[in-house]
């Protein structure tokens, strides 16, 4: 860092023979950061706009000579973003600054990361090549972490940062965040996941940041509820009371509780699934059921009131079309045949959808475009259902130039944003061929989007995080404006007031927390103390370089589409040595015998539900392996879909009895990982190590297709299309026979009958 400072001229730009002259102005407080960083393993906190990238270059030109430098972001647009910038600052040929995303070919990958200087990436696929053994990061000088606040639970940050601090001699891991949360225990987690060992924060307040902040002037205004929405919240009331009054009923809820807030319906669902585990109980299927109905209902209220009737009646018409799909719940069915509800829905249909938050989001974005023809504007909503109708109705206003900014995800009637598209609507916003972004939550965080004059919330979000980083989109490089609406005596409200403690809680906790956090391996470490009284980082990994193989280490292939979940982590850190290949038979093989198929028990329950081949992979497997094994992890079996526990049970006692397949129940990712591991050392221990990978899936048999054609018939199922055959012989004579002559087959009867002459007989009207 004294190489930057020392060669700063009086340019008042930074003078670095890495950084290409008169880029990047000198700031102290981004190279007092950078200095602090470079010292050790640092999370720096610094709002939106006030240059983390500049704090993570800094960081970079200084460990560049002593090996490549990785930076990992969340998403695609972003790792763009950050490459274009390093591949204009950095003074090194813009071929050695490498981009690697989900699109990057996998056999081309190995060899950027050879020959590169800088690689950008999004972690998925980092974590991917690490696990398959493409790349390692023993030569990596510094690995740095956007949007750092990401590092907990699964997420592949906390994978990559154990691999670095185990693989390389002199680690070095910069985090970088504008709002890492309010709760100091997750601000911990992160730290500990990151192996953070100090914490570096500014805000908008200190001194040396001031200069280069603009005012920000936030106000929010209350907007009343129209009475009409309190008639259609009144009939949804009446549902709400009466399944509240049925889970009374059952003893599941208490008498005194008249209403159930977020957490508590979470909480409670999460209880009775686990007593269904151990003990199923028909109240315990009304119950899961009935809090469904709940979760509906409520947000159906909380959109009537803060979003309006266009909003809802978008919702109801979702909530129809569940009702009426084959694989819908029950909970939406008896929602849409509620008294009630389809009063309120009939009621809906009279409203003329006027939200006064719309007309007050035309009116405040048509005045800052009156009084300033050059300013951007961005409107935030929770739904994307409200960015439609908010950009529809900006689009009446002369002079505001709107466009709908989402997410990639597509459901009914909502097609979502590729990336490539969110980018060329980032460029037009910037280029003032758009001047209103309304956006969804895919705005917030990190996206290169211009210094905005306006930014509306078209309401309050409880998470601090996310409201601090849709504030941090103005007031960058002159004054800006943030306005949040509220509706009078709404969830808004509370969200609001919730929001506003946690960011004042997270400032105070940042600043009074101790940052000097030890690493969190010198923590765990027996060891005594060394030179000061306390264990080195750098000491520590000294001693926790990777396991090499011992005499009974074991091996386990696994499926290369098996890489989505975190088993394969799992396994590694128990020691085993992952192989990565593409298997045709199973998920995981152990020995030239075992074999083990694993289906998350949504998975298992949606092979059920579309028609996917599950007994076809069954059968693979066992023509395949001796000791086939299907291991189903998770919960909820039998509560998860509306499926009849005997209709479940049935395909478990089929794979059972008839394949002769045994099946295993996991808690979880981490315990299907134990049960592999444990019989992977079984298979292993003394005998030999090669594994033979010789599974090929099956075409399917004269038999089986004869049954398959059949089986596809109405209300046919396996057993009665074996039957048909056995009687008529082929699948020519089955068509030609009459209703009589079916009728004749057991498990046949008139309606059966029937539908097989329709389909067969019936007249093609395409």
């Amino acid at each position: 860092m004294r190489g930057i400072i020392h060669r700063m001229s009086d340019s008042q730009h930074i003078n670095h023979p890495l950084i290409k002259p008169d880029t990047i102005e000198q700031r102290l407080y981004q190279l007092s950061l950078a200095g602090e960083a470079l010292k050790k393993s640092t999370l720096v906190v610094l709002p939106t706009g006030l240059g983390k990238t500049i704090v993570a270059l800094l960081v970079m030109v200084s460990r560049l000579p002593k090996g490549k430098v990785l930076l990992l972001s969340p998403t695609k647009p972003l790792v763009e973003q950050h490459a274009a910038f390093f591949r204009n600052a950095l003074n090194i040929p813009p071929e050695e600054v490498v981009l690697f995303t989900g699109n990057t070919p996998p056999g081309k990958r190995k060899s950027m990361w050879d020959t590169a200087k800088v690689v950008v990436s999004t972690p998925q696929v980092i974590e991917n090549d690490i696990l398959g053994k493409k790349i390692d990061l023993e030569n990596v000088s510094c690995v740095i972490f956007d949007e750092a606040h990401r590092a907990t639970g699964d997420y592949s940050y906390v994978y990559i940062a154990e691999k670095y601090a185990r693989q390389n001699r002199d680690p070095l891991v910069l985090g970088i965040t504008a709002s890492p949360g309010s709760d100091p225990d997750k601000i911990q987690e992160v730290c500990t996941n990151l192996r953070i060992g100090a914490v570096e924060v500014r805000s908008d307040s200190d001194t040396d940041v001031r200069p280069y902040v603009f005012d920000k002037d936030i106000e929010w205004k209350y907007v009343p509820i129209p009475v009409e929405i309190k008639g259609l919240k009144q009939l949804m009331d009446k549902v709400l009371s009466d399944r509240l009054n049925k889970l009374r009923e059952l003893g599941i809820i208490s008498t005194y509780q008249t209403r159930l807030s977020k957490r508590e319906m979470l909480d409670l669902q999460g209880r009775m699934q686990s007593q269904l585990r151990s003990f199923p109980d028909q109240k315990l299927y009304q119950g899961i059921s009935l809090l469904a109905e709940i979760f509906k209902v409520s947000h159906a209220i909380e959109i009537a009131e803060t979003q309006g009737a266009s909003a809802l009646s978008r919702y109801f018409e979702r909530l129809e079309n569940e009702a009426r799909s084959k694989s819908g719940s029950k909970a939406a069915r008896r929602l849409m045949e509620d008294l009630s509800m389809r009063q309120a829905i009939h009621h809906l249909s009279g409203c003329d959808g006027n939200n006064p938050k719309l007309g007050l989001v035309k009116e405040l974005v048509e005045k800052q475009v009156i009084e300033n023809p050059q300013s951007r504007v961005i409107v935030f909503t929770n739904y994307r259902d409200t960015a439609e109708l908010v950009s529809e109705s900006l689009k009446e206003v002369p002079g505001i130039k709107p466009v709908r900014f989402v997410g990639q995800a597509s459901k009914y009637k909502d097609t979502g944003l590729t990336q490539k598209q969110q980018v060329e609507i980032i460029q037009k916003f910037k280029d003032g061929e758009y001047n209103t972004l309304v956006a969804t939550s895919v705005a917030e965080e990190g996206l290169d989007i211009p210094a905005t004059d306006l930014v509306v919330f078209f309401e309050p979000i409880p998470s601090e995080i996310r409201s601090i980083q849709r504030k941090g989109r103005t007031g960058r490089k002159h004054a800006g404006r943030v306005v949040i609406l509220m509706a009078k005596g709404s969830k808004d409200e509370a969200y609001h007031w919730s929001s506003n403690r946690r960011e004042k809680t997270m400032l105070a906790t940042m600043k009074t927390m101790n940052f000097e956090l030890a690493a969190p391996e010198e923590a765990a470490s027996e060891a005594p103390p060394q030179g000061n009284g306390q264990k080195n980082l750098q000491d520590f990994h000294k001693e926790v370089q990777e396991p090499k193989p011992e005499e009974g280490h074991v091996r386990v292939f696994i499926d290369q589409r098996e890489i989505r979940s975190t088993v394969a982590r799992a396994l590694e850190k128990l020691g085993a040595e992952i192989i990565l290949r593409t298997l045709e038979v199973g998920d995981y093989v152990i020995s030239d015998r075992v074999g083990i198929e694993r289906k998350t028990a949504e998975d298992f329950l949606s092979t059920l539900m579309d028609g996917r081949d599950l007994f076809g992979q069954i059968s693979d497997l066992v023509r395949t392996f001796e000791r086939p094994l299907l291991i189903i992890e998770g919960e909820g079996l039998y509560t998860t879909r509306q499926i009849h526990p005997n209709a479940i049970r049935g395909v478990l006692a089929s794979i059972t009895i008839d394949f002769g397949v045994p099946v295993i129940f996991s808690r979880d990712e981490e315990d299907t990982a134990a049960l592999i591991s444990v019989m992977a050392k079984r298979e292993q221990t003394g005998a030999k190590k090669d594994i033979s990978l010789h599974g090929k899936k099956t075409s399917l048999t004269l038999k089986e297709q004869q049954e398959y054609v059949i089986s596809s018939l109405p209300e046919i199922g396996p057993a009665v299309a074996r039957n048909l055959l056995r009687h008529f012989g082929s699948v020519e004579r089955i068509m030609a026979a009459s209703r009589e002559e079916l009728m004749e087959v057991g498990l046949v009867g008139p309606k059966t009958a029937d539908r097989i002459k329709e389909v067969v007989g019936g007249e093609y009207k395409g």
